[in-house]
């Protein structure tokens, strides 16, 4: 979940300029009600948004390219890849519109990625209008990331949490059990890649002192504009801060990819250099 950011020049050429606010009116494609609420699917100027209810938008698709990251906070989550730069399974917990999936099978090289998704209707959706990828490496399972995860220990290499609902962050990204299993899932040298809120405007995730608790301080964390923050948590050790390579790898990127890198990698900082609470 997240605020929407304006698109670079390049990506824009195919449709009008989209202005930051989102004045411009989006049609209705499909609304879909389930036993956790209302799915709604609009369209507007190239671009299709998946909505939980009325105002949580959850997914941006580019019709263009489906593997296209339009939230900075998804293109920060691909910084994992500088350190599991060819993963052999890759778990997402939680789908949204597919995006993230399709662009780890498309610029990345995952042997498998499997996505955990609570809501049928989420992977119709999906399919039917936001480009979810057809690609036989992807296996997505129905269910709960909880009971998956319980039953998952030591299972992959790479973790993406990010569990939305419409009221907004999920119970069990605020709970330390939860997290202790999804460290367990991690193979020997795997990365765990969470997707939190910040605590205001303090530059800590909501569940900060938690996490310091489990993982201690060291792992790294990247705030973006829109309100969420990331963290990388590797399974055992300290991820190499290395901000000259990241940024010679994020070079080597950006055309593959059509965007940088580099922001993201200026804001990686070491939980412990996090400005304190008081």
């Amino acid at each position: 979940m997240t605020f929407r950011q304006p698109i670079p020049f390049f990506k824009r050429v195919f449709n009008a300029l989209r202005p930051f606010s989102m004045s411009n009116e989006e049609s209705l494609l499909e609304a879909i009600r389930d036993d956790y609420g209302v799915l709604r699917v609009t369209e507007s100027e190239g671009y299709r948004f998946l909505y939980f209810g009325e105002q949580t938008e959850q997914s941006c698709c580019f019709e263009a390219d489906p593997a296209w990251l339009e939230y900075d906070y998804t293109r920060a989550m691909l910084l994992a890849l500088y350190w599991q730069n060819r993963p052999q399974q890759v778990t997402l917990l939680g789908l949204g519109g597919g995006s993230l999936a399709n662009c780890l099978l498309k610029h990345f090289q995952p042997q498998q990625v499997t996505a955990v998704e609570l809501r049928p209707a989420v992977v119709d959706a999906g399919r039917k209008w936001l480009g979810l990828s057809e690609d036989p490496r992807l296996e997505i399972k129905i269910g709960c990331a909880e009971q998956y995860i319980n039953e998952s220990p030591a299972s992959c290499d790479l973790l993406f949490v990010d569990l939305y609902m419409e009221g907004g962050i999920s119970r069990l990204q605020l709970q330390a059990e939860f997290f202790q299993r999804c460290h367990r899932a991690l193979r020997p040298g795997g990365l765990l890649v969470i997707n939190q809120w910040q605590l205001g405007n303090t530059g800590n995730p909501y569940a900060g002192r938690m996490l310091e608790q489990l993982f201690g301080d060291k792992y790294l964390q990247v705030p973006v504009e829109e309100g969420n923050i990331l963290l990388f948590i590797p399974a055992s050790g300290q991820l190499f801060l290395e901000k000259l390579a990241l940024r010679s790898w994020a070079d080597d990127l950006e055309a593959q990819l059509g965007y940088s890198l580099r922001p993201y990698i200026e804001a990686l900082r070491r939980a412990s250099d996090a400005p304190v609470i008081d």
